[in-house]
C-alpha cells in the first residue's frame, strides 16, 4: 500500500508519515520497482496504535519506547498521565473562571480588561494589604466581579480583610446573595460561618430570605448569626434561635439585644415577655441560663415585663431576684 492511499485510510497526513518515518516510529516494509514506500498490513496497524496512544497525550517519544520496548510497563506511565492532566484541568478550569469574570464585568476596552485581571490577582495575593485594598477598590468606582468577591470572602482568615469583603460584597449588587448562600451547605464549618456573616451584612429582601433559611441549618453557629441578623431586621422567626442562644450563654448579650430590637409595639413586646417567663419557669433551665433571660427581660418595654420582673425579685434564686430588682429600678427611674 503506497503512501497515499494510506494516508487516505489512517487519516494521517502523507507528511506526518514522513515525520514518523524519520524518527524511526513507523518504517514502510518495501519499496516499489520506482522507490515508492509501500506499507504492509503490519505497519498500518503500527500506524493506528501510533495514533491510538497519541490520543492519551503521549509524546512521540514515549510511544517509540511504549511499542518498541519488551520490558515497558505502562501503568507508571499512565498514572503520569493522569496527575498531568488533572494538572491541565485544574489550570483551564481557573482561566475559564478567570474569563467568565472578566466577560460578567462587561470591560469597555482593554484598560478595564487589564484593571479586572490585575484586581483578580490582587484578590488571590499573599498579602493581606493587597487584598484589602482590591476589596476596597469599589470605593473608586472599580467595578469587582461579584463572584471573585464571594470566593475570597469564603477563604479569608484575616479579620480586616474579611471585614473589607463583607463591606464590597455589600455594595455589589443583586448576583452576591445567591452566591453566598451557596456557602451555607459546605462541608467546612469555617466557610459556612463566613458566608453567613457576609449575608448578614448584605441588604435586601433576597439577603434576608437566606437568612431566615440559616435558621434551620444544622450548624448552631450558622442559625446563631443569622437570628443576629434577622432581629434588627424584624423578623420574628428568629426569637424561638435568640432565646435558645440567651439560655445557651452564646453571644447571650447580642441575641437579648436582638430581642429588645424586635418588641417594637406593646403586642410583640408582650409576647416576648411571655415567651422569655414561660422559659424561666421551665423546669431544665439552670439558674445561669435563669439569670441570663432575667436580664433580656430588661430589654423588652410593657407591662408584662414589668410584672414578670416584679414577681423574679421575689425568685427563690437570690441572682435572679437581685437582677429582677435591679431592673425594676432602672425601669422607675426611667
Amino acid at each position: 500500500m503506497l503512501i497515499g492511499e494510506v494516508a487516505r485510510r489512517s487519516g494521517v497526513s502523507a507528511r506526518m508519515l514522513r515525520h514518523y518515518e524519520s524518527l524511526g516510529l513507523v518504517r514502510p516494509s518495501g519499496r516499489t520497482g520506482s522507490g515508492y514506500r509501500e506499507y504492509s498490513a503490519k505497519d498500518v496497524r503500527r500506524i493506528f496504535h501510533i495514533e491510538s496512544l497519541r490520543s492519551l497525550g503521549l509524546s512521540l517519544r514515549e510511544i517509540g519506547r511504549a511499542l518498541d520496548d519488551p520490558g515497558f510497563t505502562p501503568s507508571v506511565l499512565v498514572g503520569d498521565l493522569v496527575r498531568q492532566t488533572r494538572d491541565r484541568i485544574t489550570a483551564e478550569t481557573e482561566l475559564l473562571t478567570r474569563l467568565r469574570r472578566i466577560e460578567n464585568a462587561d470591560p469597555a476596552g482593554w484598560e478595564d480588561v487589564l484593571q479586572v485581571v490585575a484586581l483578580l490577582q490582587a484578590l488571590g495575593s499573599q498579602s493581606a494589604d493587597a487584598r484589602q485594598r482590591a476589596a476596597l477598590a469599589s470605593a473608586d468606582g472599580v467595578l469587582v466581579p461579584v463572584e471573585a468577591l464571594v470566593e475570597a470572602a469564603l477563604s479569608e482568615t484575616e479579620p480586616n480583610v474579611a471585614g473589607a469583603l463583607r463591606w464590597a460584597l455589600a455594595r455589589s449588587g443583586d448576583a452576591g446573595p445567591a452566591l453566598l448562600a451557596e456557602g451555607l451547605r459546605s462541608p467546612v464549618a469555617a466557610v459556612r460561618k463566613r458566608a453567613v456573616q457576609s449575608l448578614a451584612e448584605m441588604p435586601g429582601g433576597e439577603a434576608t430570605a437566606h437568612l431566615r433559611d440559616a435558621l434551620t441549618n444544622p450548624d448552631v453557629e450558622v442559625r446563631g448569626y443569622a437570628a443576629l441578623a434577622l432581629g434588627p431586621r424584624g423578623v420574628a422567626e428568629a426569637v424561638p434561635e435568640l432565646i435558645d442562644m440567651i439560655v445557651a450563654g452564646r453571644n447571650d448579650t447580642d441575641a437579648a439585644d436582638a430581642l429588645s430590637v424586635l418588641a417594637s409595639d406593646i403586642a410583640t413586646a408582650d409576647q416576648l415577655a411571655t415567651t422569655l417567663v414561660d422559659r424561666l419557669a421551665h423546669d431544665t433551665t439552670e439558674a445561669p441560663a435563669r439569670g441570663r433571660l432575667t436580664q433580656a427581660l430588661a430589654g423588652i418595654p410593657g407591662t408584662t415585663a414589668s410584672r414578670a420582673l416584679a414577681e423574679l425579685s421575689h425568685d427563690e434564686d437570690r441572682a435572679v431576684a437581685l437582677t429582677a430588682a435591679y431592673v425594676l429600678q432602672l425601669r422607675d427611674a426611667r
